[in-house]
C-alpha cells in the first residue's frame, strides 16, 4: 500500500524497500499473517505519534467512576445524617458511585432493622439524583448499599460545566 492508502500491488521485498527509500518513508508490515503479507509505506515516527494520541483520547473519554464510601451508625443524629447526606449528594453530583455503610456494634446487631430504615430513608432522599445500584445487604457487622448517579443528573452537570 502506498503512503496515501492506494494499492501499489504485490512487489518483491527489494523493490518495496527501494520505493520506500526514494520517498523517504518506512516500509511497515501491517498484516503479517496475510498471504502475501501486507506492508505499507509511511513515516513510522508520525504513525507512532498518531497512535499515542488516539490511545490518549480513548483513555480520556473512558468513564472513570470512583467508588466513594460514607460510614454511619444506626443511632445517627438528624443533624449528622443531613451533613453526611450532603457529602453523598456532592459525590453523586461529581459523577461518583457511593457506598454507604451502617456499622453495628455490640447489641446493635439485634436491631439491624434500624440500619435498614436509615438506608431506606437515604434512598428516598436521594431519589432525584441517584438510584440504588446494589440493594442493602448485611455482611458481618456492616450493612451496605451502593448508589449510582442517574443519567439525568450527570447530563445536567456536564452541561453546566460546558457553559
Amino acid at each position: 500500500m502506498g503512503p496515501d492508502g492506494s494499492q501499489v500491488g504485490v512487489l518483491a521485498l527489494q523493490d518495496a524497500l527501494r520505493i520506500a527509500r526514494e520517498l523517504d518513508l518506512d516500509l511497515v508490515e501491517v498484516a503479517p499473517q496475510a498471504r502475501p503479507p501486507v506492508c505499507r509505506l509511511l513515516d513510522y515516527g508520525k504513525y507512532r505519534y498518531e497512535m499515542a494520541v488516539k490511545a490518549k483520547d480513548a483513555k480520556r473519554k473512558q468513564a472513570s467512576s470512583v467508588l466513594k464510601e460514607m460510614k454511619m451508625r444506626p443511632k445517627i443524629d438528624i443533624h449528622d445524617y443531613r451533613t453526611k447526606k450532603g457529602h453523598i449528594e456532592r459525590f453523586l453530583n461529581g459523577g461518583h458511585k457511593v457506598k454507604v455503610t451502617i456499622m453495628f456494634r455490640g447489641r446493635e446487631m439485634a436491631h439491624t432493622e434500624l440500619g435498614a430504615k436509615i438506608l431506606d430513608r437515604l434512598a428516598g432522599d436521594l431519589e432525584p439524583i441517584a438510584h440504588v445500584e446494589t440493594p442493602p445487604k448485611l455482611d458481618g457487622r456492616n450493612m451496605t448499599i451502593v448508589f449510582a448517579p442517574t443519567k439525568r443528573s450527570v447530563v445536567k452537570r456536564e452541561k453546566a460545566e460546558g457553559e
